[in-house]
């Protein structure tokens, strides 16, 4: 499965980035996600309860960020799992380019699932995994965006 999309962002690039790599922002942002833990720059351990059609659990995964290109790319891989209903694996490459005081982000996903998941068909998986993706970007942009008119109004 593959997902790509671009969005852009009312956030400079290094506030963009900056937030990026924040686990508060991100844990608000990640539909389902109830824990987010930093163990490094580079590795983040989550939590997060989904529903894909019929099949509902509770993902436990690692997320790893190789951040040699950044702020401008960076990529991330990672890997969850959901007992019974299956696994989820992948990674995404991401670069972050700067447009007039605005950030225009882009991302290339890949993933692979296993277990029930796979059993639902690639059409609901994909349509699911699209939708997941748009509300944590739309959720994101929006959060980014208020801390900067909250940073700006203060």
């Amino acid at each position: 499965m593959e997902l790509n999309d671009e969005i852009l962002i009312n956030a400079p690039r290094d506030k963009v980035y900056a937030a990026l790599n924040d686990p508060e922002i991100l844990k608000q942002c990640i539909p389902g996600c109830e824990e987010l833990t930093k163990h490094s720059d580079t590795e983040l351990e989550a939590l997060v309860v989904l529903k894909i059609g019929p099949v509902k659990a509770k993902f436990g995964g690692n997320v790893t960020l190789d951040v040699a290109g950044a702020p401008d790319n960076f990529s991330l891989t990672g890997e969850g799992s959901g007992g019974a209903a299956g696994f989820a694996k992948g990674g995404a490459d991401v670069s972050l380019e700067e447009k007039d005081g605005q950030t225009l982000l882009r991302y290339d996903a890949k993933a692979q699932i296993g277990g029930k998941l796979a059993q639902l068909g690639s059409r609901l998986v994909q349509s699911t995994a699209k939708k997941l993706a748009g509300k944590f970007f739309k959720t994101f942009a929006d959060v980014v965006e208020t801390e900067r008119e909250d940073t700006i109004g203060a």
